[in-house]
């Protein structure tokens, strides 16, 4: 069987450790999920020492509970509590997983547990598991903390048995069903418990119906389904090297492990890269008493959300399929039927759903995604968890939920992420892609319809099709764009998943594995688009009317609509962009009101929050787009690009000048264009503070390539041409250039090695400065030394830029003395902060290069060669050039914070690194204490938006959390 990292290995005796001879504890627990080892446990009122308390009946938890019970099974103890219709079980906790994951075998007490709550189990059912004429059969589900959809093991029907199969059939009074139940256990026990390709039992189940002729699996009539487990239980043989086992007490212990072991199954661990979920949470199992969804046409089974995941939009949506169990509606394998088509087809069972629907989602105050099986015109309740959804629906229920009263702002702020808002932000197909509805319309330029689907996640996805996980992800790699076609995903497509730009399948619906999973993950997907033929086998699809589409070809889909178009469709920018952009009113919104909710949602977050938001621009267009995107000011700007373009020559004569006279003929050719660049920026930022660092960038960038100057100085030479000043250029970069530049002559080493270069900045920003208030205008500006490793560097710089401020304001007449502060980018910066602040006025973390001098890493040469690597082996969870590395550079930032501010209580302090709009790192600067972040215009919205969240989240309440 799987052991903790996944192999298969066998175990003597099937068992699940050693019997807990003082039985489990009735009471509800309060503790949160790490228990202490040293508690006491209670059997009957008797105090156990040391022993933790693993197994808890439904009846025993509360929808708190999850970190310890698993969302599903804290949430099937939660509907037990409100008195809907649970079928009776039992939640083995996350900290039995994790005991097993750490030491390869299940924890001393956890068998003996397990014995109580089954006993108690088959005393409430009135039978035995396996019983031979009348078999109590379970499911073993997993259920962590964080919704990892399809990412972990299930198996159902546990206890069947040849001994008891017939006794099923008895009981049941439909022998086709008993054999369905049995070949669907062999199936799914032989591919998650003993590693058995699933692939393998599919093609004896097609093989089946082939022979018989049959179009599905329900045209396959009894005698056929007991030959089909006959040959599942020779593949079981063959390939696993042992019989499936035929103890029903071994198949639950076998599938308890499974489970377990699933937790670091690779698609797992790939998903919680994905989410971002912790990996030593571990799941729970719930195990479960079977209700049966396929005991013919008045059973089945069906998916329901409270509001439209997709959208937001209040109504009946879900999925239903008669006669089937509940991985038939997950793996899409059948298409279902819309969850409205249930009140035609058993209108009792339908009204009951949809006072529960209406009870949960009151309970839960949120959208609910609720999974049931109807056993003979009797409805049951499998599972109930906050439902996941795209990032317009968050927004639109967000808003709902606060008109309806049932949450304040505060709370529906809480319930939308930065990173939601961030894809509203993406592009959108073009108004004439979005009227073009019929599949055989004409050609409209370089794309056209050619089928329709469900439209499970929205947004707009081009790119190549594919047909298989492993090209997706190695044509992603190569930089290609690419649409992943599949029939029906599962979760061994995870990897395809991630690295396409959306999801195509032919098969399943909104509650389907494909739908869910990119809905979480924000990616766009079309499913059960059933006019197209997938053949994964030649690689390509056919459409209606023949039109093929083969691997490499460009699709478009788009997932609002749930069109698919041949080509590459045109984009627009979406209507949230053109919110923020200022080209749509708020009220004048999409009739979905879109963009009403998310301006009602920003405008709390702005009155909430304490952190400013400032951009980093470098030119005045930059500026006045920051301005409308919510910027409170420049955070930086960077003042090496103003350095290229035709004014490289220039800095070209700065480093070839072997004079003074020679080096001021250069900057004062820099200093008027200096002075234009700033005088812009001033004036679209009028009033609000503008914080330009001075020349960062070693000169030699600024310079030609090494080596092809070289090469046109040999060629020259070698005709006989030599150019003086070629050679002279030559020498200049020979003697510039460095083996490690970053770490070389730049930031504040320039502007002490290279006389008058910061003077001439400084002096620029000054007089642009002057020419502003004359105007009429109130210049903020601040003078942000950069690399500053020691006090005296920066007392230096700031002395000299004092005489300029001073030397201006004389000629001009005009105030013109600004802040002079520093960019703590170096770990020493950080570590003498409190020095550092007796000579500057502020601090701007530049969090980029603290990153990569803290870490020791040059990005560039990093992200290139064995960031795959390390994110792989799970040493970064994220890359912390994405989000801040709290224990080593966010340390360095929080001592820094406290020194400085120890020595100069009114520093001020900001961020201007790409961290200042990641959502998880914007919650760290709130907590931290600076003052603001600085981000790029278009991550503006959401550095607002999460410095929002910040302020509510420390008044209380967690939000919602739909990982």
């Amino acid at each position: 069987m799987p052991d903790r990292r996944g192999r298969v290995r066998s175990r003597p005796s099937g068992q699940l450790g050693r019997a807990n001879t003082a039985g489990s504890c009735a009471e509800p627990p309060s503790a949160p999920r790490r228990r202490s080892r040293g508690s006491p446990s209670c059997a009957r009122g008797i105090p156990v020492p040391n022993t933790p308390k693993y197994v808890y009946a439904f009846a025993e938890g509360n929808k708190d509970l999850k970190d310890l019970l698993g969302g599903k099974g804290a949430n099937l103890a939660e509907m037990s509590n409100l008195g809907l219709p649970v079928p009776p079980g039992f939640t083995i906790t996350t900290e039995a997983c994790r005991a097993y994951l750490a030491g390869g075998e299940e924890p001393t007490g956890l068998r003996g547990e397990v014995d109580a709550h089954l006993a108690a189990l088959e005393e409430r059912m009135g039978r035995r598991l396996g019983q031979p004429d009348d078999p109590l059969l379970v499911s073993v589900r997993s259920g962590a903390a964080f919704s990892m959809p399809g990412m972990m093991d299930t198996v159902l029907n546990i206890g069947l048995s040849d001994a008891s199969v017939d006794g099923l059939a008895a009981q049941a009074g439909d022998e086709r069903f008993a054999w369905d139940s049995y070949r669907r256990l062999i199936q799914m026990f032989g591919k998650t418990v003993l590693g058995v390709d699933g692939e393998l039992f599919e093609e004896r189940l097609e093989s089946a119906k082939d022979a018989k002729g049959a179009a599905s699996d329900l045209d396959l009539d009894a005698s056929d389904l007991r030959s089909l487990v006959t040959a599942y239980k020779e593949l079981v043989a063959k390939e696993a090297g042992q019989d499936f086992p035929q103890d029903p007490r071994t198949q639950l212990d076998l599938a308890v492990r499974a489970v377990f072991s699933s937790w670091n199954g690779e698609r797992a661990r790939l998903y919680r890269r994905q989410e971002r979920i912790p990996d030593d949470l571990g799941t729970a199992v719930n195990i479960v008493a079977m209700v049966f969804g396929n005991l013919g046409a008045d059973s089945g089974t069906g998916v329901a959300f409270t509001r439209d995941p997709a959208t937001g939009k209040q109504g009946v949506y879900g999925d239903y399929l008669a006669n089937a169990q509940g991985e038939d509606v997950v793996a899409g394998i059948r298409n279902t039927v819309a969850l409205a088509d249930l009140e035609r087809l058993d209108k009792a069972s339908y009204d009951q759903l949809l006072d529960i629907m209406r009870t949960l989602e009151d309970h839960y105050r949120d959208l609910c995604d609720i999974e049931f099986t109807i056993e003979r015109g009797t409805l049951w309740m499998l599972q109930t968890r906050v439902g996941k959804r795209t990032a317009e629906a968050a927004f639109r229920i967000a808003a709902q939920l606060v008109d309806q009263g049932l949450i304040d702002e505060d709370e529906a702020l809480r319930r939308v992420t930065g990173a939601q808002l961030a894809q509203l932000m993406f592009p959108r197909f073009a108004e004439r892609t979005e009227r073009t509805e019929r599949a055989d319309a004409s050609d409209d330029g370089d794309f056209r319809p050619i089928a329709r689907g469900i439209a499970a996640s929205p947004g707009a996805a081009v790119g190549r099709a594919v047909f298989d996980q492993d090209t997706a992800v190695e044509w992603a790699n190569n930089g290609d764009r690419v649409i992943l076609v599949r029939r029906e995903t599962n979760p061994d497509d995870l990897a395809g998943m991630v690295a396409a730009e959306g999801i195509l399948t032919s098969r399943g619906g909104k509650t389907s594995h494909a739908a869910v999973v990119a809905r979480g993950m924000g990616k766009t997907c079309v499913c059960g688009a059933e006019s197209l033929d997938v053949d994964p086998g030649r690689r390509r699809f056919t459409a209606p009317g023949g039109i093929e589409v083969g691997e490499g070809d460009v699709i478009s889909v788009d997932g609002t609509s749930g069109c698919v178009y041949l080509g590459e469709a045109p984009v627009v920018p979406s209507a949230v962009v053109d919110y923020f952009e200022g080209r749509t009113a708020p009220t004048d919104g999409e009739s979905d009101a879109l963009v009403p909710a998310v301006h009602r949602i920003m405008a709390h977050a702005d009155a909430r929050r304490r952190l400013r938001v400032r951009a980093n621009a470098d030119t005045g267009e930059d500026a006045e787009r920051a301005l409308r995107f919510g910027a409170e000011g420049i955070g930086l700007l960077r003042t090496e690009h103003m350095f290229l373009g035709e004014r490289r020559k220039h800095v070209e004569r700065l480093v070839l000048a072997d004079t003074d006279d020679g080096r001021t003929a250069a900057l004062e050719a820099l200093l008027p264009l200096q002075r234009r660049d700033f005088a812009d920026v001033l004036a679209a930022m009028d009033g609000l503070p503008v914080t330009i660092r001075l020349l960062d960038p070693p000169l030699h960038e600024f310079l030609p390539d090494l080596t092809d100057l070289s090469v046109r100085v040999a060629l020259a030479e070698a005709r006989g041409e030599e150019d003086a000043d070629d050679r002279a250029l030559l020498d200049a970069v020979r003697r510039l250039h460095e083996q490690n530049p970053m770490l070389g002559l730049r930031g504040v080493r320039l502007g002490l090695v290279i006389p008058g270069l910061f003077a001439m900045q400084i002096r620029a920003i000054a007089e642009a400065a002057a020419e502003r208030v004359r105007e009429g205008g109130t210049p903020h500006a601040e003078i942000m030394v950069p690399l500053v490793g020691g006090v005296q560097e920066l007392e230096i710089i700031r002395d000299e830029a004092h005489s300029v401020f001073a030397a201006v304001a004389e000629e001009t007449g005009a105030e013109v003395s600004f802040p002079v502060g520093t960019m703590i980018e170096l770990p020493r910066a950080a570590l003498t902060a409190g020095q550092i602040a007796e000579a500057a006025e502020f601090f701007s973390f530049g969090t980029n290069d603290l990153t990569q001098t803290t870490w020791g890493f040059s990005r560039d040469d990093v992200e290139a060669s064995f960031f795959t690597a390390y994110l792989d082996a799970g040493i970064f969870g994220v890359s912390p050039f994405e989000t801040l590395d709290r224990d080593g550079v966010g340390r360095l930032v929080a001592l820094a914070v406290s020194e400085g501010r120890a020595t100069r209580p009114d520093l001020a302090l900001g961020v201007c690194g790409e961290h200042g709009g990641d959502p998880e790192s914007v919650r760290f600067f709130h907590d931290v204490g600076l003052d603001y972040v600085s981000c790029s215009p278009f991550r503006l919205p959401v550095a607002r938006l999460e410095a929002g969240r910040a302020a509510v989240a420390r008044d209380g309440g967690k939000g919602g959390d739909t990982r």
